[in-house]
């Protein structure tokens, strides 16, 4: 028997393998001792055979195998170039063992060679993982999975992530029972409804305490998702490309990484694992130590309607506010009236900007801010220069439906990759830009493994060219959020929605993923353009303080008080930037099901901001206490509420801290938890904490 284990403080994997066959995951949880016997957990792993079983139990091995009467999902669907199903089996051929355990197995007789890479981050307690299939001769890959992890029993339901446009990042609690939990994702990109994330709770876990574990499936093309209950009561997960989505046939096939954490400390520990390992292990910022600047895009102030002395005029107000990145969004480029016509023409309108784009840049940074461009680069309008001149660039048959009016470029050909390339190439070289919204408005056609793989070569040579521009991830909001895409981007656009309510929602359960520094939160208008919902300026600045802040509305809206608002919360933002935007973001157990709160913790744990938004009108008449987590016991916090001035007449008792500051113990924050002001729907608590 051969074993294997990675550990780290948070928890150990042990993979054992019968004899040469693929191993299996025996052990995921707490760590073990460094003297464990891991042949005697391998043994003890083991179930038992009764009636109406097979005389041995098929391993449920990182990639399980038909040929060995496995009665769930195999790990590999594969078939020979005349497309006959080949039943591979998988013998050990060596194992590397660093910094990485590397798996090799193969199949002399198919010519099949499987590699599994498998390895844990010790700071962020993040394990990754991924398959790779090689072939002698070509074949088709039907399912490929990256290696399969098993669940726990102690676990009544699972909870996956599904959405749409402007309403992402919802979350389902689905109960385990015999048979599978399959999602896949066949739109060609990540989704708005298919988030590629699982989380698995132990029994009456919750966000602060308790087990859980928790997959994210790096891949910004289609993927499949299968949560599976055999009838032994044995579970596993597999995660993996959109099936067949590699249409042509190869010898060469890769899984993306597939990111895997357990967590003691309920549904926290997994989020923090994956928003640490995102920040510090994934995104490579330009410029790491320049401080998250506040963002302003101008949307929806202007939409299409391009005028150089109103833009001007914008971009002063808003650096009055506190922006310090300008970003010019759809409608600079030839020919751009509308969204049915010019995309893929990236050459700047002459009509609207007679002397270029320079006027306009020269002015923004006379303001003190950077310059960001909009570009859509993996589209193009029948109603085009590069259409008209290339109509075969189009992805997909002539009469597909289209999508906001457009199709979508081939971006697995190298001329398509070249032409972008060039234009894109040549503003960036023109133009003093730091900063690029690249966006993707629709769905592709049919899912196509190649499609992703080509935006990815071509985001990765335009980093090359330009490494001191910055890039932002945006699909018609949060279409397309996944580490995959992050690994070449900077930021995520979570959601077209600057409603303050949904994105209250959005961004608390996107921070199971995501930390604040990668997700742009911004100020809308006074009336939401998605939602037509009215908020107040205090709760729209205070959500979008939450995370990467910035404004998206015309300023000219604003009354002196709106503006004054948000010149404060701003300013606040910029003080405590530095420390957030390295934060652990923890969701906190509400005893008021209304209320939606959160506990930023600074990584030394020294202080601690906490948002409570009420998101509805309670069920009782008085806030109930909320409870802190990750504090120190014994040591003492001095806390005060930032925002006590927005208190309302209903608002007519004195809790301690609507008074002023309190000084308490980290056991009474825990246990009892901190008592808010009473206040309105649509409201929030800013509270600060110091250890003292």
């Amino acid at each position: 028997m051969r074993t294997w284990r990675l550990d780290c403080a948070r928890q150990t994997l042990v993979l054992t393998s019968d004899g040469d066959r693929l191993p299996e995951v025996v052990y995921w949880g707490r760590p073990l001792p460094a003297g464990e016997d891991l042949q005697t957990v391998a043994r003890a792993y083991a179930i038992d055979v009764t009636g109406g079983m097979l005389d041995r139990n098929p391993a449920l091995s990182i990639c399980p195998e038909a040929s060995d009467s496995f009665p769930g999902q195999p790990g590999l669907v594969v078939r020979d170039g005349q497309g006959v199903v080949l039943m591979p089996r998988l013998r050990f051929v060596d194992a590397e063992e660093g910094s990485a355990l590397v798996l090799h197995f193969a199949d002399a007789d198919l010519g099949l060679r499987y590699m599994a890479r498998l390895a844990v981050d010790p700071d962020t307690h993040m394990i990754t993982s991924s398959a790779r299939l090689e072939t002698d001769d070509p074949v088709r890959l039907d399912w490929l999975a990256a290696p399969v992890f098993p669940a726990p029993h102690l676990s009544d339901e699972m909870i996956d992530v599904a959405g749409r446009w402007c309403g992402e990042f919802q979350l389902n609690r689905t109960p385990w029972s015999a048979g599978i939990r399959f999602r896949e994702n066949r739109t060609g990109r990540t989704g708005h409804e298919h988030f590629p994330g699982l989380i698995v709770p132990g029994r009456e876990a919750t966000n602060t305490q308790g087990q859980a574990v928790a997959f994210h499936y790096g891949w910004s093309g289609g993927h499949r998702m299968v949560a599976e209950e055999l009838p032994d009561g044995r579970r596993q997960v597999q995660f993996g490309h959109a099936g067949t989505t590699d249409a042509a046939t190869g010898t060469v096939f890769e899984t993306a990484t597939l990111y895997a954490t357990y967590s003691a400390s309920g549904l926290n520990g997994c989020a923090t694992a994956f928003q640490r390992h995102l920040r510090d292990r994934t995104v490579s910022f330009p410029d790491a130590a320049r401080l998250r600047p506040v963002h302003y895009n101008c949307w929806e102030a202007v939409y299409f309607d391009h005028d150089l002395p109103t833009l001007k005029d914008i971009a002063t107000r808003a650096a009055a506010l506190g922006a310090e990145r300008f970003v010019l969004d759809d409608g600079w480029f030839k020919g751009r009236t509308d969204d049915r016509r010019a995309l893929a023409d990236w050459v700047v309108d002459e009509t609207k900007y007679p002397d270029g784009l320079g006027p306009l840049i020269d002015h923004v940074h006379a303001e003190a801010m950077s310059f960001g461009l909009w570009f859509e680069p993996e589209m193009v309008n029948t109603e085009s220069d590069v259409y008209r001149a290339h109509p075969d660039w189009a992805l997909g048959a002539a009469d597909q439906i289209p999508g906001r009016q457009q199709l979508a470029l081939d971006m697995s050909r190298p001329d398509v990759r070249d032409y972008l390339f060039s234009r894109i190439d040549a503003i960036l070289r023109d133009y003093a830009i730091d900063y690029i919204k690249w966006d993707h408005n629709r769905v592709l056609p049919a899912p196509d493994a190649a499609q992703t793989r080509g935006t990815y070569a071509l985001l990765d040579r335009l980093r090359a060219a330009h490494p001191g521009v910055e890039i932002e991830s945006c699909a018609s909001g949060g279409g397309r959020i996944d580490f995959g895409i992050l690994q070449r981007t900077h930021r995520v656009w979570l959601s077209d929605s600057n409603d303050a309510l949904e994105r209250l929602n959005m961004q608390h359960n996107a921070a199971l993923f995501l930390p604040a520094c990668v997700t742009g939160s911004h100020v809308g208008p006074r009336r939401c353009h998605t939602s037509g919902r009215t908020h107040d300026i205090t709760f729209r600045a205070w959500v979008a303080a939450q995370r990467h802040m910035g404004f998206e509305m015309d300023p000219r809206e604003l009354t002196e008080h709106e503006a004054s608002v948000l010149r404060d919360v701003t300013a606040w933002w910029k003080t405590n930037r530095a420390w957030m935007m390295q934060a652990d973001i923890l969701r906190l157990d509400s005893a008021d099901p209304a209320c939606i709160a959160e506990q930023q913790l600074a990584r030394d744990g020294a202080r601690f901001v906490v948002f409570a938004g009420k998101a509805a009108a309670s069920e009782q008449i008085a806030p109930r206490p909320l409870r802190l987590t990750e504090l120190v016991p014994d040591a003492y916090y001095q806390i005060d509420l930032v925002n006590r001035a927005d208190a309302p007449d209903l608002s007519r008792g004195s809790p301690a801290l609507k008074e002023g500051v309190l000084t308490v113990s980290g056991t009474y924050l825990m246990q009892h938890g901190v008592t808010l002001p009473w206040t309105f729907p649509d409201r929030i608590w800013v509270i600060e904490g110091q250890r003292i």
